[in-house]
C-alpha cells in the first residue's frame, strides 16, 4: 500500500507580518498610537488585509491585530519590545511572539494566528523541498541568476559600502559574488538562456 502524500505549509507562502514594513511605514516612529491597514496581494489580487494598531507610547507598548480568519473575527496583541543599536544610533525594534514569548522580526499567519515560525510544527521553507541535485544548480548557477538583486543592492539608497574606513563584510560578499558571475564566459550563458 503506498505511503500517503504530505503537503507540507510553506513560510515562504503563508501571510506575513515584518518589523521592516512597519518601520518603513512609520508605524514604529515614536508618538500616539498609530492605526492602519495592511493588505497582501498575489497576481493582482487581494490575498487578505488586516487592521493593525500599534502603541509605541506606553510602558508596554504593542501591536494590535484586528482581522477575520475564515470569517471568525480574531483580535489580539502582540508585544513589541525594542533594544539600543549596536551603531548608538536609535532601537531595534522586534516582535514578541504571544505564542512562544520569541523575540522576532517577523510572524507568519498560519493555523490563523500570526505567531514566530518555532510555534508551528510542520512547516518548512521552500527551499527544504528541492531536491539535492536541483539545490546544487542552484547553487551553481545561482549568482548569473541573481546579480540583478545584487547589483540593486549595491545601489540602493542606504547601502553602507565602508565603516570605519574599511570595506563592509556585505559589501565584499556583494561583489565578489558579481565578480564570479561576471567571470563565467558568455558562451556557458547561451546555453542557459
Amino acid at each position: 500500500m503506498p505511503n500517503h502524500s504530505t503537503f507540507p505549509t510553506l513560510y515562504d507562502e503563508s501571510l506575513q507580518l515584518s518589523i521592516t514594513k512597519l518601520k518603513q511605514w512609520g508605524y514604529l516612529d515614536s508618538g500616539p498610537m498609530k492605526i492602519g491597514t495592511v493588505s497582501w496581494g498575489r497576481n493582482g489580487n487581494q490575498a487578505g488585509s488586516i487592521t493593525i494598531k500599534v502603541n509605541t507610547y506606553s510602558e508596554l507598548p504593542y501591536l494590535e491585530l484586528d482581522y477575520k480568519f475564515q470569517d471568525v473575527p480574531r483580535n489580539y496583541k502582540v508585544g513589541l519590545v525594542s533594544i539600543p543599536s549596536n551603531l548608538g544610533k536609535g532601537e531595534i525594534w522586534y516582535f514578541l511572539c504571544p505564542r512562544t514569548n520569541k523575540r522576532c522580526r517577523k510572524l507568519y499567519l498560519i493555523s490563523g494566528y500570526f505567531y514566530h515560525r518555532e510555534a508551528f510544527s510542520g512547516c518548512i521553507y521552500e527551499s527544504q523541498t528541492w531536491s539535492k541535485k536541483y539545490r546544487e544548480m542552484d547553487r551553481t548557477y545561482e549568482t548569473i541568476f541573481r546579480t540583478e538583486r545584487l547589483y540593486e543592492q549595491l545601489y540602493s539608497k542606504h547601502f553602507k559600502m565602508t565603516y570605519a574606513g574599511k570595506p563592509t563584510k556585505r559589501y565584499l560578499r556583494i561583489t565578489s559574488l558579481i565578480q564570479k558571475a561576471e567571470s563565467i564566459p558568455t558562451s556557458e550563458w547561451s546555453k542557459l538562456i
